[in-house]
């Protein structure tokens, strides 16, 4: 089960005006589960996207990144689950191609407006068929309220559905923001097998949309690691419909500008956030927050080095207080000149390590009692400035080995 994450309810999911959302069961790799997807946008939506930085990026990535490059407006994104596209050579760029053009052949849009997005078993071919096969009910399908459908119809080995929705008041004008994501492993976005499309009826200049989407993936995706591994199919969608009335937002740093992002890096922060919520096997949600490093890159890099040790998470999985666990991964994340002399180490109000060493006070029982809690927030101070940097991982528990050895079963 997830990490006290509710499956979000339909009600609860705003209609972004411009947006409507068709979902089918096209049969991509098992009958009868919602997998083929599609968004379409109205005329005037400003579009802004992220991908992976794995240099074998998947097909359609690699699609998406020449249909955003060439000028064209972005009016449709097509997104199937249970098969990546990714390894599979040039067929995998025909198929990628070939499924924008059906979808653009049905709504007399150029295939260049079209946006393909596929995730699951990777290094198998697209089955191009049952995707053409499957658009018409899709389309047939597409309502403004589809929002849930959308985030059901893209998980994989997700346990629950992820969306999001809130809403902030510019110029007078309601904004609307809805966005959903999947991820449950393979994950450390990098970007700039996870997916996040997020989508706003405000008015954005479309030369912001790239800027305002690595923005948004660095406070948010890029925060966030299950098992570190960067998917090849890692992708970050940003939609600005246009339609709330306000005037259009030309800079991030204006006050509207900055309403905005708060609200959509919030909707952002909470659909990455709930991908670690389903890391697949977890059963812990953990905050390891790294301060007094010299940089921001820095503190990322202690707490990356904690969030991805395989002997700190199945710690925390056992609700084990081995922290010098914790303190090893410190002192090998590859930080020049550190001195061990100046670390303290809290797990949440425990203060477990002072100026490197054992904190006198420290009791066994402190430590365990927060070990076993389903929510733990690691701080390590360094010692060194006033950078600080947040990053949100799980802990690793037999289920994750199970899931992982029997994904393509």
């Amino acid at each position: 089960m997830p990490v006290n994450l509710p499956a979000p309810r339909a009600d609860e999911l705003l209609p972004v005006p411009g947006v409507t959302i068709g979902v089918a069961e096209a049969g991509v790799r098992k009958p009868g589960r919602k997998d083929l997807t599609v968004l379409l946008l109205e005329p005037g939506a400003t579009v802004g996207a992220v991908f992976t930085r794995n240099r074998f990026c998947a097909a359609p990535v690699l699609v998406c990144r020449d249909h955003l490059a060439s000028g064209q407006e972005i009016r449709a994104l097509v997104v199937n689950t249970g098969n990546a596209n990714a390894g599979t050579g040039d067929d995998g760029l025909v198929r990628a191609r070939a499924t924008c053009i059906a979808l653009a052949r049905h709504l007399d849009l150029a295939p260049e407006q079209v946006l393909p997005f596929s995730t699951g078993v990777i290094m198998e071919p697209l089955p191009l068929e049952r995707i053409e096969a499957g658009l018409p009910a899709a389309l047939a399908d597409a309502q403004p309220a589809h929002w849930l459908r959308a985030a059901e119809g893209i998980m994989t080995t997700d346990t629950v559905a992820k969306a999001f929705s809130r809403q902030v008041v510019i110029e007078g004008r309601t904004v609307t923001i809805t966005g959903i994501s999947k991820g449950a492993g393979m994950i450390r976005p990098n970007m700039a097998t996870m997916l996040g499309f997020l989508a706003t009826d405000a008015n954005v200049a479309p030369g912001l949309m790239n800027q305002l989407a690595t923005a948004l993936a660095e406070g948010s995706f890029n925060r966030v690691t299950v098992d570190g591994d960067t998917s090849t199919n890692d992708s970050f969608v940003v939609v600005a419909t246009g339609q709330a009335g306000h005037g259009r937002i030309a800079s991030m740093d204006s006050e509207p500008g900055r309403l905005l992002f708060e609200a959509l890096l919030d909707v952002s922060r909470r659909l990455a956030q709930a991908i670690v919520r389903d890391g697949e096997g977890a059963t812990k949600f953990i905050t390891v927050r790294v301060e007094g490093g010299r940089t921001g890159a820095e503190c990322r890099q202690v707490a990356y080095a904690i969030a991805h040790s395989p002997l700190v998470k199945t710690a925390f999985f056992a609700s084990d207080p081995n922290l010098g666990r914790i303190l090893a991964a410190v002192g090998y994340a590859g930080i020049d000149e550190l001195d061990p002399g100046l670390i303290d180490l809290y797990l949440d109000d425990v203060h477990v390590a002072v100026r490197g060493g054992r904190n006198p006070a420290y009791r066994e029982e402190d430590g365990q009692r927060v070990m076993k809690q389903a929510e733990i927030t690691v701080r390590v101070a360094l010692g060194r400035g006033d950078a600080v940097d947040t990053v949100w991982t799980c802990d690793f528990s037999h289920e994750y080995v199970t899931i992982n050895a029997d994904y393509r079963s």
